[in-house]
C-alpha cells in the first residue's frame, strides 16, 4: 500500500506542475512559442522525474494506455486518475491564489467540432503511443531518452494543432483544467476526454499488434 500511496503522489506532483505551466503560459500573457516550450518541457522533466516510481503518466489516457498495454494493474487505474484530476484542480487553485490581479481575461476558443475530435484523437494516440514504446518495454529498458520523447511529442502537438484546431490537450486533466481556466469552453470538453480516452485505448490496441517481445 506505502509503494502504492507513493506512485499516487508522484502522479498528483506530476501533473500539477503541468497543469500550473498551461495556466502560467496560457493566462499570464506568454507569447509566440514560449507555451508550447514550456509545457514539453515541464512534461519532460517530470517524466523523467518520477517515471521510475509510477511510470510518469500525468494523463488519464496514457493510464488507459498503460492499463490495456498491461504495464499498469487495474486496481490502480482508478486511484491513479483521481492523483492526476486531484492534481490538476490543485494546480488551477494555487494558480488562481497567486496570479490574482494579473491574468490575461481570454474568450475561450469555439472550435469545429470535427477538427477538435480529429486533432485531440492524433495527437493523443501518438503521446500514449510513444510512452508505451519508449518507456514500457524490455526493447528501450533503461533508456535516457524516453522522457525527451514524451516531451516533444506534446510539444509537437501544441505547435500543429493547439490553439488553431483544439485546445491542445491530449490529457483529460488538463481538459477538465482548462475548462476551470477559462481557456477552452466547457461545451467542447467532454468531447475532448473522450477522443483522448478513446486515442488512449486505440494506442494501447496499436501497442499489442506492433510490438515484439526480444528473444531471450
Amino acid at each position: 500500500m506505502k509503494v502504492n500511496l507513493k506512485k499516487y503522489l508522484v502522479e498528483l506532483i506530476g501533473t500539477f506542475f503541468l497543469v500550473l505551466t498551461v495556466a502560467c503560459t496560457g493566462l499570464l500573457g506568454a507569447n509566440g512559442v514560449i507555451a508550447p516550450l514550456a509545457i514539453g518541457s515541464v512534461l519532460m522533466v517530470m517524466v523523467y522525474a518520477g517515471g521510475h516510481i509510477s511510470g510518469g503518466h500525468y494523463n488519464p489516457a496514457v493510464s488507459l494506455a498503460a492499463l490495456i498495454r498491461g504495464a499498469l494493474d487495474g486496481s490502480q487505474f482508478i486511484p491513479y486518475v483521481i492523483s492526476q484530476i486531484l492534481g490538476g484542480i490543485l494546480a488551477v487553485m494555487v494558480f488562481f491564489f497567486m496570479a490574482k490581479g494579473s491574468i490575461i481575461v481570454l474568450e475561450p476558443s469555439n472550435f469545429g467540432l470535427k477538427g477538435l475530435l480529429l486533432a485531440e484523437f492524433l495527437f493523443t494516440f501518438a503521446l500514449c503511443y510513444v510512452v508505451l514504446q519508449t518507456a514500457t518495454t524490455k526493447n528501450t529498458a533503461g533508456n535516457s531518452y524516453y522522457g525527451l520523447a514524451i516531451g516533444f511529442t506534446v510539444l509537437a502537438g501544441a505547435f500543429a494543432v493547439g490553439g488553431s484546431l483544439c485546445a491542445g490537450a491530449f490529457n483529460p486533466a488538463v481538459a477538465v483544467s482548462a475548462g476551470l481556466l477559462g481557456i477552452a469552453p466547457w461545451n467542447l470538453i467532454m468531447f475532448t476526454i473522450g477522443a483522448n480516452l478513446l486515442a488512449g485505448i486505440c494506442a494501447g490496441i496499436a501497442f499489442k499488434m506492433t510490438y515484439t517481445e526480444p528473444e531471450e
